[in-house]
């Protein structure tokens, strides 16, 4: 079998790719697609062969789950904090932290406030100046990476959602999170 580019496939390759198309689900409206049948196996090649498209087989029925989505923050809470009527519970400062002591802080404030059972935290991450460094605009690099720290998904099991502070609370060089419940596991 050949590819769309012209490269011969594998028997690892067409393995791979039914197990992906048998896990796809169409778009509305659209009809599956079938992955072509296997041809009637010959003599197996070898060992070796039979060993690889087992293993690759078996790695992608063995997906991690996926990390629980992030959700914006509701409205009426957005409302409250604007009107000082809703308290942030927990509090970190991170601005004048390297970005690897900042990230080990951030995990570890995060890990102790949801074991708290905080729901709500500010984290300040500094807004940076608008002067550019020596080697380029470097100002400003935590206001840019803790957003996308709380993408990740080691952070995901303990963030809910996360938005950029009221201008009380820090505005731009702020983001108000969210934290999930910790969920308790019984005997």
């Amino acid at each position: 079998m050949r590819s769309r580019r012209g490269k011969t496939l594998t028997e690892v390759d067409i393995a791979l790719w039914r197990q992906v198309a048998r896990s796809v689900k169409p778009l509305p409206g659209r009809a599956p697609i079938e992955p072509e049948p296997a041809p009637p196996p010959a003599a197996p090649a070898s060992t070796e062969t039979s060993v690889l498209v087992v293993a690759a087989v078996a790695s992608a029925r063995t997906v991690p789950p996926a990390a629980p989505p992030l959700a914006p923050i509701e409205r009426r809470l957005r409302t409250q904090l604007r009107r000082g009527r809703q308290e942030i519970e927990a509090s970190i400062d991170l601005h004048g932290m390297r970005q690897d002591e900042a990230h080990l802080a951030l995990h570890g404030f995060l890990r102790r406030e949801q074991a708290r059972g905080t729901r709500l935290a500010l984290v300040v991450t500094g807004k940076g100046g608008p002067a550019p460094t020596l080697f380029g605009d470097e100002r400003g690099v935590l206001r840019r990476m803790v957003p996308h720290w709380l993408r990740l998904s080691e952070l995901r099991p303990l963030v809910l959602g996360f938005e950029e502070a009221e201008q009380r609370h820090g505005g731009s060089g702020a983001l108000y999170v969210r934290l999930r419940r910790l969920r308790e596991h019984g005997p």
